[in-house]
């Protein structure tokens, strides 16, 4: 029987596949395929070259072309490659193509990044929502995965009536483990909502971002608690909240999971109640990496995100970490090239950030608390705002303010 989750503890050696479109230029194709291998990485596993393909859209049925595939095949034999990763999310019919083909382990990215979430996972609220997403993913692709799911069920027997195939017996077993699982998540998400209720009405402030941006660091620093950090995607998947007072005033922060391009649609249905977070925030956070070359397509990907679970009106600080490992190249004098990101100064990026957004962003490194007491100045200005407006006769007496510090 086949499984799901990647359970190996041996580093598997593995190439990755991308498609140059119209809609992406082979540079960009580069990094998300430089991205991917940092996934594959934080699942175990050792990408050792990759392979790229123009087309003007995917194969329907083997996603890249034959000839190819077959250039991945002969690759794959003679260095003794244990796995195939694509960069974008395969069909049912592409991966039992593929892995026909090929002859051996088959990953898409959603397959790749709900593995990850799934070792991340360390509550029973992420982990539910982790095994909700993964049988959402894998009910259209039963044909594949071919696979009998009775031990996983939590006792009893499952009679096949007369008539029944072992496709329709496995969708019957995971339809019910969804509808199961749905439930639990219900209780949670009770439970949780009850927690949040208790807090009064606390400003809340919540930290989003693009994963490995730094959020559970500058966390650490604001609440001086120490928060779980790790310089690998997805580090984050339990939602932490924690009393933090600047200069006597108090509010509630949160470090929510880490976004991405392309993030699973199953997963961002699954977690829609640890984004409750972010959805019942009075004031975002927009931590950015200021030194990843792709910094401003990362700001797209979470601001779309954040449009898509109803919060893009929500006021924000957009808050440019790790200032310490900005680097570029100044152009020669007399080169006449356009700009690029790599010949950009970071006073450059500061004035034109500063200017778009006058007054909402800041630069800072969590790392070397570098501006730390600036943003916490930004900080208090906005919170007191948001109370005065919300407690106009309070005049800063927090007296009534009874919550611990939490963590989820």
């Amino acid at each position: 029987m086949k499984e799901f989750i990647i359970t190996e503890e041996k580093t598997e050696k593995a190439v990755l596949v991308g498609l140059i479109t119209p809609e992406t230029s082979e540079r960009q194709v580069m990094e998300y395929l430089d991205e991917l291998a940092f996934l594959a990485e934080t699942a175990g596993i050792k990408p050792v070259k990759q392979f790229r393909q123009r087309l003007a859209a995917p194969h329907s049925v083997t996603f890249v072309g034959s000839g190819k595939l077959r250039q991945i095949k002969e690759y794959v034999v003679e260095n003794e490659i244990g796995i195939v990763i694509f960069d974008d999310e395969l069909t049912a019919k592409q991966l039992r193509n593929i892995e026909k083909e090929l002859q051996v382990r088959i990953l898409d990215r959603t397959n790749l990044i709900l593995d990850i979430f799934a070792r991340r996972a360390q509550t029973a609220h992420a982990k539910t929502q982790v095994e909700l997403a993964q049988y959402r993913y894998m009910l259209p692709r039963l044909t594949r995965l071919w696979t009998h799911l009775e031990r996983q069920r939590g006792g009893g027997t499952l009679m096949r009536g007369p008539g029944e195939t072992q496709l329709e017996t496995d969708r019957r077993l995971i339809q019910d483990k969804i509808s199961k699982l749905k439930k639990d998540l219900e209780e949670i998400d009770r439970q949780k909502s009850s927690q949040r209720k208790n807090r009064g009405r606390m400003v809340r402030v919540a930290l989003v971002g693009y994963t490995n941006v730094g959020k559970s660091t500058l966390m650490t620093i604001l609440s001086k608690c120490e928060v779980f950090a790790e310089n690998k995607l997805f580090a984050t998947l339990d939602t932490t909240v924690r009393k933090v007072i600047v200069d006597n005033l108090p509010f509630l922060l949160s470090d929510t999971v880490g976004f991405i391009r392309k993030l699973p649609a199953e997963l961002v249905e699954s977690f829609k109640s640890t984004l409750d977070e972010v959805r019942e925030a009075d004031l975002l956070m927009h931590v950015v990496d200021i030194s990843h070359p792709t910094f401003e397509e990362q700001i797209d990907v979470v601001d779309k995100t954040l449009a898509e679970i109803g919060c893009a009106d929500k006021p924000v600080i957009v808050t440019f970490n790790k200032t310490d490992a900005f680097s570029f190249v100044p152009k020669d004098e007399d080169d006449l090239t356009p700009h690029t990101r790599e010949n950009i100064s970071l006073n450059e990026l500061k004035d034109t950030w500063m200017a778009k957004l006058p007054g909402n962003c800041i630069f800072i490194s969590a790392k070397e608390r570098t501006n730390i007491e600036s943003l916490k100045a930004i900080l208090y200005e906005k919170v007191k705002a948001i109370h005065v407006q919300r407690f106009p006769y309070n005049d800063f007496l927090f007296g009534h303010y009874g919550e611990d510090d939490e963590g989820m």
